[in-house]
């Protein structure tokens, strides 16, 4: 019994897995291998490849192309119109099927309308892409990038918030309160 909802415009082809609840848009074609989990939310126009993982509670805007290589964690929203790439140097002559790297974006992070991330890169827990960004390399957890290329700027709470840090490296969100330690580098959530 499918427990998802699909728009008769939707193409989605056998041996997929759909989460309970999940929601597929317009003109979406949804591939054969790929794993979407409860709840999400697939907007008009996108295309989830072979091997795609998605986990719960992901949110794809329209005209997004999620290219095999890509695990997106719970929780992660993908803006309208940005892009995964899969293959570092593809020409159109070359197949280079076998060298798809993975991308991994950790739960909670958002990436902007328009943004890209070349393939083999990882984005952080909470991490916030802003839009039109290029992604060229890891991106730390809360942290907040944008450019091209893309360069951090900051960090953010888990509800999108700037945070600004005292002298003991503590700051607190301030919509939820939550509080976040920034010490090594990185930030931590600590309460």
């Amino acid at each position: 019994m499918i427990q998802y909802f699909a728009h008769e415009s939707a193409v989605i082809d056998d041996n997929c897995e759909i989460g309970e609840g999940t929601k597929i848009w317009h003109f979406s074609h949804i591939m054969s291998g790929c794993r979407i989990g409860k709840r999400c939310n697939i907007g008009q126009n996108v295309v989830v490849s072979p091997q795609v993982v998605l986990g719960d509670n992901v949110k794809v805007q329209n005209n997004v192309s999620i290219y095999t290589g890509v695990i997106c964690e719970d929780d992660v929203f993908l803006g309208p119109s940005m892009v995964f790439t899969n293959v570092i140097n593809p020409r159109s002559a070359i197949i280079r099927k076998d060298q798809y790297q993975e991308t991994i974006v950790r739960k909670g992070a958002s990436i902007g309308a328009n943004a890209t991330v070349v393939c083999g890169n990882e984005i952080g827990e909470y991490a916030m892409i802003g839009a039109g960004a290029v992604i060229t390399k890891k991106v730390p957890a809360y942290a907040l990038v944008y450019g091209n290329p893309a360069h951090q700027n900051g960090w953010v709470s888990e509800y999108g918030h700037k945070l600004h840090f005292n002298s003991e490296g503590l700051a607190i969100c301030p919509e939820s309160g939550g509080k976040y330690l920034l010490s090594d580098g990185g930030v931590t959530r600590i309460g």
